[in-house]
């Protein structure tokens, strides 16, 4: 049986994120829930809000994911988690997400240590330029190097 995944974070992030990760995983959905925390409610009506949500799921075991630690949803979500079958990782990103979706399958400290290895690992800064083509000159049409 797969883990549940449940994510809880500012509006309109949550659902923006499911939508991405059923792009790719459109099997995933049923392994899914989302909570968009909407701006002026207050703490205690999100809560009760987002653990019928997170009930929805019917899962033994769930992974939780916000988005800001000590923000709202973050706030809400560590209401929602007992440490043993449920688990909250703060910073969601896509490609922490995108990793556990694909090993929902493993155990829940598995999937925990692989999310949040995609999430450190999907986060990089990217050169301007591709390396390959630094030392080319502007539309020479005489180099045809292709390099993969």
């Amino acid at each position: 049986m797969n883990n549940g995944i449940f994510i809880i974070a500012h509006a309109p992030l949550a659902s923006a994120l499911r939508q991405c990760v059923l792009h790719v995983f459109p099997d995933a959905a049923d392994s899914m829930a989302v909570f968009d925390v909407q701006p002026n409610i207050p703490s205690d009506e999100t809560a009760v809000a987002a653990r019928m949500t997170m009930a929805l799921l019917n899962k033994r075991k769930t992974l939780v994911l916000t988005d800001l630690f000590g923000a709202t949803p973050c706030n809400v979500a560590q209401k929602l988690v007992d440490g043993v079958n449920s688990r909250l990782i703060a910073g969601v990103n896509l490609p922490m997400l995108l990793r556990a979706v694909t090993y929902r399958h493993e155990s829940l400290d598995a999937q925990v240590a692989r999310a949040l290895a995609g999430g450190t690992q999907g986060v990089m800064q990217v050169a301007v330029t591709a390396p390959q083509n630094q030392n080319r000159k502007p539309h020479d049409q005489n180099d045809h190097d292709h390099q993969q």
